[in-house]
């Protein structure tokens, strides 16, 4: 694993730094500054997307034959690292990370010719109907049917914490399509239209007062068999192909860097009793060093997968690791961030996360995102699989129990 930058990379990452000066626009990077979750406002970022597609550079992880870069993973990774240090919005997953890659692996081609240039040029915005009330992390306990009549599914049953379901035109959505046969063999996976007849979408608001989650009900909705993906009742074949990308496909530590070094710049501004700077008290440094270490650490573990796959290697059971570490993390930061501010992070603004508001925020900007981010990063150690769950997969994949 070569840790050092060549010449072309270097030239890269120039390339790189100046489209993102001349393309990311203000409003943009404010939506980009403003998030607390992986998602930032679905307008501002599709916009972004469409300035990236007209690039070229919408999909670096896609195969060039479907519009991919065909970029290394190094510049992959520093493609990614400018776009975080930029405070460019993060683009939003479900199709470009998640229904893509399943369709260039399961699709048909007239679902790879349909699809795949709308969700690379954002006219389709997808959602993922999978978890339900009584199926989280045990997905294969899910219960909403889909009964083949004729050539049309008819899907009952509803979904639950489906993330902008509110602003999807699309949904790919797992259903049950046989009740007799093992739980996991009885699943099928379907592509849907939103505005379909019978489906009733219930936003639910967070205690940031977003409306990020939903709820899905689905009541006699006919979808055509032609939406199938894959074969009927191997679905969890294709669910399991999106969860590498769900769960295995996400970088923590270049997103962690920036934020603690956010931080640091809130402690440095931040004034005691003693009327010294919150930076210079020996407890708060400990405290940041530790997560510091943790950052370095996972990010050469990172590194480690990536050189894997660039040699054909497959990344194992650190996946899941740097999943449960990389969400642990996330909430660690949260609260060192937190103990920053002190009282005014007690100020309840939710307005003010909005990019459109034109409202100046009471007391410092930085303290805005703290409280709402800390309490979205709650869930980041539940969605995309547990870290229960993971730490069970490592269980089971290293140490054989």
């Amino acid at each position: 694993m070569n840790l050092v930058a060549s010449t072309e990379d270097r030239e890269f990452q120039a390339q790189v730094k100046d489209f993102i000066s001349d393309h990311l626009t203000d409003d943009i990077r404010r939506a980009g500054r403003l998030a607390t979750s992986v998602f930032a406002d679905p307008e501002l970022t599709m916009a972004w997307q469409r300035i990236l597609h007209a690039k070229g550079w919408a999909a670096p992880h896609w195969p060039v034959e479907y519009g991919g870069t065909g970029w290394t993973l190094s510049q992959r990774a520093i493609f990614a690292e400018a776009l975080i240090n930029a405070d460019a919005p993060p683009l939003i997953p479900m199709g470009l990370m998640m229904c893509g890659p399943c369709l260039i692996g399961y699709g048909t081609d007239t679902q790879k010719n349909e699809l795949l240039p709308r969700i690379l040029s954002g006219e389709d915005f997808w959602c993922q109907g999978y978890s339900e009330p009584d199926a989280g992390s045990d997905l294969v306990s899910l219960r909403t049917s889909a009964i083949r009549d004729g050539d049309d599914y008819i899907i009952n049953g509803s979904k639950i914490w489906t993330t902008y379901a509110h602003h999807a035109n699309k949904m790919f959505c797992l259903v049950r399509t046989c009740k007799e046969s093992k739980p996991q063999s009885g699943i099928s996976f379907l592509l849907l239209d939103m505005n379909l007849p019978g489906i009733t979408v219930r936003p639910i608001i967070g205690l940031d007062e977003a409306p990020e989650q939903c709820e899905v009900f689905f009541e006699n909705v006919r979808v055509p068999a032609s939406q199938l993906v894959g074969q009927e009742n191997q679905g969890w074949t294709v669910a399991k192909y999106l969860l590498v990308f769900e769960r295995g496909g996400l970088e923590y530590a270049p997103v962690l860097s920036v934020q603690l070094a956010k931080i640091r710049q809130m402690a440095q501004r931040q004034n005691t009793a003693d009327r010294k700077t919150l930076w210079q008290q020996e407890s708060f440094q400990l405290n940041f060093a530790r997560c510091q270490r943790d950052i370095q650490a996972l990010e050469f573990t990172e590194k480690r997968i990536k050189s894997a796959l660039s040699s054909g290697g497959n990344p194992g059971a650190l996946s899941s690791m740097t999943k449960v570490i990389g969400t642990e993390l996330q909430q660690k930061l949260t609260e060192l961030a937190l103990s920053c501010l002190g009282a005014q992070a007690l100020i309840w603004q939710p307005n003010a996360l909005v990019p459109s508001q034109p409202a100046q925020p009471l007391g410092p900007e930085y303290a805005v995102t703290a409280v709402p981010h800390y309490l979205n990063t709650r869930a980041t150690s539940i969605y995309g699989g547990s870290n229960e769950v993971q730490r069970n997969i490592i269980a089971k994949m290293v140490l054989g129990l």
